[in-house]
């Protein structure tokens, strides 16, 4: 699963590209899925998976769970009282709203929906480490499917950064490369049947 550069991610006809505007990009990868079905959607594809369990690696949901009985303990995974900070929902236009397929602040996992629309889907999470957004995309080409990853991260205070600082590596060498492995099986998992 390679890390992309900037640029190619910029290039992509996206929504968050305007959406996000002033939110620093983190970082972004992209794993090639194969195309075994034309015209498949980012809908489609979350639909065909969505009673598929969705399973992490042993050392993955032990980091999971150190990091989140760390935070507990510090108080780091409380959500701010609501107006107090702007949440990216906030920024939605009448247009996006009535594009979603799933209503804005609808949970999901440790997230909650921004948007989704056919081929994209703004995920947000806000409390005391980071106001965080997880951006999802399928994009179709002449030989294969592309699914993009993109982290984007706003400071929340001082903590953030030394917060990102400490995690990237887990994400990068050990989150990241299980989260992919799970999109590959679930996608080979919902299309088998397509195979040429």
């Amino acid at each position: 699963m390679p890390k992309i550069s900037t640029q190619e991610f910029e290039r992509l006809p996206l929504r968050v590209h305007d959406f996000l505007t002033g939110v620093p990009l983190h970082d972004v990868w992209a794993v090639d899925l194969p195309l075994r079905k034309c015209g498949v959607t980012l809908a489609e594809f979350l639909l065909a998976t969505s009673a598929q369990p969705f399973s992490l690696s042993p050392a993955v949901r032990l980091l999971l769970y150190i990091r989140f009985s760390v935070g507990k303990i510090f108080g780091w995974d409380r959500e701010p009282a609501v107006p107090a900070r702007e949440t990216f929902a906030d920024r939605l236009t009448a247009a996006d709203r009535s594009n979603t397929l799933v209503p804005p602040g609808t949970k999901d996992g440790f997230f909650r929906v921004v948007y989704r629309f056919e081929n994209e889907q703004l995920l947000e999470v806000l409390n005391r480490t980071a106001h965080a957004a997880a951006l999802d995309a399928l994009v179709e080409t002449p030989t294969a499917y592309r699914y993009y990853f993109a982290v984007y991260v706003k400071n929340v205070g001082r903590l953030t950064p030394i917060y990102m600082n400490l995690i990237d590596p887990v994400r990068r060498l050990i989150v990241y490369p299980s989260l992919f492995r799970g999109v590959q099986a679930r996608w080979d998992h919902a299309f088998r049947e397509n195979l040429n």
